[in-house]
């Protein structure tokens, strides 16, 4: 990268322009240059990070974009993510709402949790992740720990799918089920099936799950005022 100055308006449009394309270095590069030129952590994200995590989905939903070029974008995101977290939490930055995680006991993949990890992360939640074979003992104890909005079940597997029923009914079992939105998703998940086992929420891919989770987060907040 060249060491002249630039102006913001340049380098927010680079930082959205890589960060699209997936190129790390430059994005991390670009992320420093932001900050030591004075630029809010909050700038970079909300006028360069977010919006090309955005278009990347957009262009996943076209069919543009496929799981690759979303994995190498989220990856160059959390890269930038890394040094901005710890200033956001200084200025104490607003999160939009908080998600527990976790892929599902029996099932170890987590290509998939992590991208819908990033893609949360960028849209301005709170994740707290809790890896792959996760009992449902472990959910229970992250919904009473954390308290979150959402706790978000992922399978990669048909064989480990009866797990989410599992978590439900262990989350009402503790008495929380009616105090978080269930969301569940993965390679083999359908819509069909997240109405069987009563989540209140599916998405097929990462970026429409933010989209589906915002949703019902406002549509909780509405029931909640009124």
């Amino acid at each position: 990268m060249s060491p002249d100055p630039i102006s913001t308006s340049d380098l927010l449009r680079r930082l959205y322009d890589y960060t699209l394309v997936g190129n790390g270095p430059e994005v991390l590069d670009l992320t420093r240059q932001g900050l030591q030129d004075g630029l809010g952590p909050e700038t970079l994200l909300y006028e360069a990070l977010i919006p090309a995590l955005e278009e990347v989905g957009a262009r996943f939903e076209r069919g543009d974009f496929f799981v690759p070029e979303m994995l190498i974008a989220g990856k160059a995101m959390a890269g930038a993510l890394e040094i901005l977290r710890p200033l956001l939490a200084e200025t104490g930055a607003q999160t939009i709402g908080k998600i527990v995680i976790g892929t599902v006991k029996g099932d170890v993949h987590d290509i998939g949790k992590n991208l819908v990890n990033i893609m949360f992360e960028g849209a301005g939640f709170q994740v707290i992740d809790l890896g792959v074979q996760v009992a449902p003992e472990k959910f229970v104890a992250a919904v009473q720990e954390h308290r979150p909005d959402i706790v978000g079940f992922s399978a990669f597997l048909t064989t480990t799918m009866p797990m989410f029923k599992a978590n439900i009914n262990a989350l009402a079992k503790a008495g929380l089920r009616d105090q978080v939105i269930v969301m569940v998703g993965g390679a083999p998940v359908t819509q069909e099936y997240a109405d069987v086992v009563g989540a209140d929420g599916y998405a097929a891919d990462a970026s429409a799950a933010v989209v589906r989770a915002k949703e019902l987060l406002a549509m909780r907040r509405a029931a909640a005022l009124a």
